[in-house]
Order: structure tokens, then C-alpha cells, then sequence
């Protein structure tokens, strides 16, 4: 089988390649390097099974190409990280929603099967939990430029199903829950690799707002192992999927758990919102999943302990200081 992984030498995508070759598969990916890596992907170069383009995905002409040439689309590319989506609404809105456009339009002239890469983030201000697949979506103000990343990715799922009920694609769509493991970055606001930098050099750990909210985190691996069942899943077409860890923590204690992990020095430092994010941004205080229809689909629930997640990245990140 040899699928496309668009944002390939990204975070996620480039370890769902090594995934995809170690499971005897064939791989192409097309990754602009915005917010990807060669470094990601450099390990791969020599391998048969492995081919990689250069470019945007709002390359028509270049996806045409790889999309009628592979057999399924894993689509990942996206603008990413909270920062970076305040930095640039404007590119990240196009990515988002003209860039999935083009990778659904495509999947349907050449009836290739698709999923797309949603968020958690569309779920928005709700504060119970868990968060399932069909609950209502809550947001801010579009004055509030944060939310705009949220609606961006719900605009990809909505078009998603609609190529789903009137063309038939064969589209899943999978919402990611905070997604932690190594070749993560902190540059665009990802919450965990910064904690970690931050104590490793015995600086203070910068907690955005009070620390309260919390979240789930999935290991990486974990989560790249669902989707490959879910490449391979005879059904589930037209659905929403939550893919999540099962392990509820706020942010404060997030950071003393890394600080104590790594044995660092770190003062812990509560900086509020403006001052992190400016006026564009709000926070959602509480995004926990439900993994009921991810269990029944493919048999499978994220196993990694929050601690090993923690200590694979920590190690990561040590062996690059080094």
C-alpha cells in the first residue's frame, strides 16, 4: 500500500512514516518545511519505500500527482500551535481550510480513501467531560482571533463529511488531544516541549494564566498507531474521531511533574495571558476525550502512562543539548 502523508516531516507526520516503512508499506510525502524538519525525515533518505516533495499543499498540480499515486491520504498539513496561529491568522486560515479543500478534492477525482487531521480545539469552551464525538461546539468572538484556528479545522471536517454524504469519499476524520513525544518543538506554543527546554536549562517554567486548566496528553506513538489502524479500518467512513490520552492534569502541575522528572532547579513563574498571548487570546480550561468510538472502531486505546510520555521527551530533548 503506499500512502501520502501530507506534512510529513512534521512532528506527527514524520513518525507516522517510520511507522507506515517498519510496517512494510510504501510512503511519499509533500511538507512546505514551515513548521516540518529535514531532520525529521533525514533518516529515511536512503530507504526505496520512501519519497519526499518539497512544496505547499496549495500546489495543485504538485498534489495532483501525488494523490494519483498512492493508494490513501493521511492528511496532517496545517498550520500549528497556538502561537503561530496568532502570528499569522491570515496564512494559517488559507492552509487550513484551502489546503484540505485541495486534498479532498483530489482524494475524490482519484476515490482515494482520506483522513483528515482535525483538533480537539473545535470543542471549544466546554468544561465537562469527556468530550465525545457528537457534542455541541462552543465558541468566542471572531474579534477573539484565537478561536479562528478552531473554526478553520471545523470548516475542514464539515467539508470532510460533505464530500462524504454527496460523493461517497471514503473520509475519517481524526481529532488529535494534545499530542506529546519526541521531534516535538516549543517554537509555536506546544505547552510540554517548552516546560521541558525550560527545566533543563533551570529556567523558569513559564505557566500561561493560573495554571488551573488541564488536559490530557497522548504519546505520540500511540497516536500514529491509531491512525495506521484507521488506514486500515473497513469502516468508519464519514466519521469523527477522537484520538486521546486518558490521563487529566492541569498545567501547574504539569509543570511541577517535568520539573521534578527532569531535577531541575526551575522556579515555576504564573505569567498572565496578555502578557503570553496578547489580547487575541482565551484559553479553554478543560479538553478531556471520550475513546468509546476509537475503542470500537479499531480495538485500540492510547496505553502510554503521562510518565513515560514525559521521560521518552525529557530524553529527547537531553540528547539534542548534548
Amino acid at each position: 500500500m503506499k500512502i501520502l502523508v501530507t506534512g510529513g516531516a512534521g512532528f506527527i507526520g514524520s513518525n507516522l512514516c517510520d511507522l507506515l516503512l517498519d510496517r512494510g508499506e510504501e510512503v511519499s510525502i509533500i511538507d512546505d518545511l514551515s513548521t516540518g524538519s529535514l531532520d525529521n525525515i533525514s533518516h529515511l533518505f536512503d530507504n526505496p519505500r520512501f519519497s519526499y516533495t518539497i512544496d505547499t499543499i496549495l500546489n495543485q498540480d504538485a498534489m495532483d500527482r501525488l494523490v494519483a499515486d498512492c493508494d490513501c491520504v493521511v492528511h496532517l498539513a496545517a498550520a500549528v500551535g497556538v502561537k503561530h496561529v496568532l502570528e499569522n491568522p491570515l496564512s494559517s486560515i488559507e492552509t487550513n481550510i484551502l489546503g484540505t479543500e485541495i486534498a479532498l478534492k483530489l482524494s475524490n477525482k482519484y476515490k482515494k480513501k482520506i483522513l483528515v487531521a482535525s483538533t480537539s480545539e473545535v470543542y471549544g469552551k466546554h468544561m465537562h467531560a469527556p468530550l465525545k464525538e457528537d457534542d455541541n461546539l462552543i465558541y468566542g468572538p471572531p474579534s477573539t482571533m484565537r478561536w479562528s484556528y478552531a473554526a478553520s479545522k471545523l470548516v475542514d471536517e464539515f467539508t470532510a463529511l460533505a464530500y462524504h454524504r454527496t460523493k461517497k469519499l471514503e473520509a475519517i476524520i481524526i481529532r488529535c488531544f494534545n499530542t506529546i513525544g519526541p521531534r516535538q518543538t516549543g517554537m509555536y506554543g506546544m505547552v510540554v516541549p517548552r516546560f521541558i527546554q525550560q527545566a533543563l536549562r533551570d529556567e523558569p517554567i513559564t505557566v500561561y494564566g493560573d495554571g488551573k486548566q488541564t488536559r490530557t496528553f497522548t504519546y505520540v506513538g500511540d497516536v500514529v498507531e491509531a491512525i495506521y489502524r484507521l488506514i486500515k479500518c473497513k469502516e468508519g467512513a464519514g466519521e469523527v474521531v477522537n484520538i486521546g490520552g486518558t490521563e487529566e492534569i492541569s498545567i501547574a502541575d504539569l509543570a511541577k511533574k517535568i520539573k521534578e522528572l527532569v531535577g531541575s532547579k526551575s522556579e515555576i513563574v504564573f505569567i498572565p495571558y496578555d502578557q503570553a498571548y496578547g489580547k487575541d487570546f482565551e484559553d479553554m480550561m478543560r479538553r478531556v476525550p471520550s475513546l468509546e468510538k476509537l475503542n470500537s472502531l479499531i480495538g485500540f486505546t492510547p496505553v502510554t502512562p503521562l510518565d513515560d510520555i514525559l521521560r521518552y521527551t525529557i530524553e529527547y530533548f537531553r540528547s539534542r543539548a548534548s
